[in-house]
């Protein structure tokens, strides 16, 4: 590198000046990236299980749709209250908000990779003694530099780098959003079951005070000649067993319980739910979005689509090794033994350098990373299409589901108002003596069995609902479950 002084003449000082802008003309080169293309998707034109019944609407545009969050449709205040907690305080979304945070600290970081680096040093000393013709003192010596360098993008490898790390980012992002979708899911889900467990408790304890009834009637009529013990030994045991199933119920409300803590971010020891009077099994209507809508609101496909848009980056990156680097730089330093007379021109030196690099043989080395990365990119585009596939699966599966769920209600509910005319007909029988207790055990154990059949299918048909929306993504009513298209769409044009 060769050094000069700095030019004192203004034109000398012009030329300096507009030495590295020139240079920087030099990167005006081009891309040696794939340009990126999103796959396209043969999306069908509506669900195969798609009702037609009354309550389920069609799709509309997505700026017609409700934006408010999706688990209020189920008309519960501390459903409500606590999905908002878990928004807050889920440690499975601080994770993913941290790994955004990092992802977008990254973007960052490439981003100023494109701009030239500046740094300054300076350092000062005094040695002696120094002999000089005023005798012997101390000697001084200060020196200040200031260097520039950057390194030109050429081939288009820093900006690659640059749009692999918002490509991250973004999928980063998407996951964030996956995050919360799973987590409100879970406590919905939870929640709703928790609900359920309450109210078949509260059935199990109607239902034991008429089996409690029913053991005084049969000891009365013992006690009276009229029955056999064997009568009530019976009535004995199904109220026995009744009393066990309620506390495997009280087990698992406390599981479930704890789940719920978990998910807002609390020890289970500090958190409660009351029991509330009243479960209302409601089943919101969920708006059905067109299969191609789809793959814009679920977060985990906007999310592997980012990962197809990284990995197309990554070609190009890989690409660039072909080609020689090249790197500017610029340095001016001063030295004195005064501070003050640094920056004298007679005592500044600049410098001016072009350093360029190029591989000449590797053994194949740049050719197998190429490779390698063109297979990252088709393992992308591959697991892509398995998401895209495994989301329209899981809307199939609800949407069936929801429609089975539906017509098996009606039909156990029907059973369940027979089995406890039944149930009356013949306690009034056997207090009539007119049958054996056995059939009286049989008609109370029909009659519970298919009450809690109810409950249960009602339950279920509320988790499908909570399925079927998480399996639409959310998105339809949660703007922060959604990764903007056109955040995407700008990107991968960039």
């Amino acid at each position: 590198m060769k050094t000069r002084p700095v030019p004192t003449d203004p034109a000398g000082r012009r030329r300096l000046l507009l030495a590295l802008p020139a240079a920087a003309m030099l990167a005006a080169g081009c891309a040696v990236g794939p340009r990126y293309v999103p796959p396209a998707d043969a999306a069908p034109a509506a669900f195969k299980e798609a009702p037609t019944a009354a309550g389920w609407l069609p799709a509309t545009p997505g700026d017609a749709l409700d934006r408010g969050p999706w688990w209020q449709r189920f008309g519960d205040a501390q459903l409500d209250a606590l999905a908002e907690r878990v928004q807050l305080s889920n440690q499975n979304i601080a994770v993913a908000v941290a790994a955004y945070a990092q992802a977008q600290a990254l973007v960052r970081e490439q981003r100023a990779s494109l701009l030239p680096a500046l740094s300054a040093s300076g350092s000062g000393r005094r040695s002696g003694p120094v002999r000089s013709d005023n005798g012997t003192r101390p000697a001084n010596a200060f020196s200040a530099g200031l260097t520039a360098s950057w390194e030109p993008d050429l081939w288009g490898r820093l900006r690659l780098s640059v749009q692999s790390a918002s490509a991250s980012a973004q999928a980063s992002q998407a996951d964030l959003a996956s995050a919360r979708l799973s987590a409100v899911a879970a406590l919905t889900t939870n929640y709703l079951q928790l609900r359920a467990t309450d109210a078949e408790i509260a059935l199990l304890d109607r239902t034991l005070e008429g089996y409690e009834r029913s053991l005084t009637i049969t000891r009365n009529r013992y006690d009276a000649g009229i029955a056999a013990q064997t009568d009530v030994l019976q009535a004995q045991t199904q109220l026995v067993s009744a009393r066990s199933d309620r506390a495997g119920l009280v087990r698992d409300r406390a599981v479930l319980e704890h789940a719920i803590a978990v998910l807002v971010g609390v020890p289970p020891s500090d958190f409660r739910i009351d029991a509330v009077a009243g479960w209302r099994p409601v089943v919101p209507a969920v708006p059905l979005a067109l299969p191609g809508e789809l793959l814009q609101r679920r977060p985990d496909i906007a999310a592997a689509e980012r990962a197809m848009a990284r990995a197309n980056a990554q070609i190009g990156i890989a690409r660039s090794a072909y080609f020689p680097s090249l790197n500017l730089s610029a340095s001016v330093t001063g030295s004195a033994s005064r501070v003050g007379e640094l920056f004298n021109a007679s005592n500044l030196l600049w410098a001016l350098g072009v350093s360029a690099a190029q591989t000449l043989f590797d053994g194949g080395a740049i050719a197998a990373q190429v490779d390698a990365a063109g297979a990252a990119y088709q393992g992308a585009v591959a697991s892509y299409r398995q998401t895209v596939l495994t989301a329209f699966q899981a809307v199939e599966d609800q949407l069936s589901a929801t429609a089975a769920l539906g017509e098996q209600e009606g039909l156990l509910r029907q059973a369940s108002q027979a089995a406890d005319l039944t149930e009356q007909q013949i306690l009034n029988r056997y207090r009539a003596g007119q049958v054996n207790y056995t059939d009286v055990v049989s008609a109370q154990a029909s009659a519970l069995s298919a009450r809690r059949s109810l409950l249960t299918v009602q339950l279920s048909r509320q988790a499908a609902a909570v399925a079927l929306i998480q399996a639409l993504g959310g998105g339809w009513e949660a703007d922060w479950l959604r990764v903007p298209a056109d955040v995407a769409r700008a990107s991968s044009a960039r």
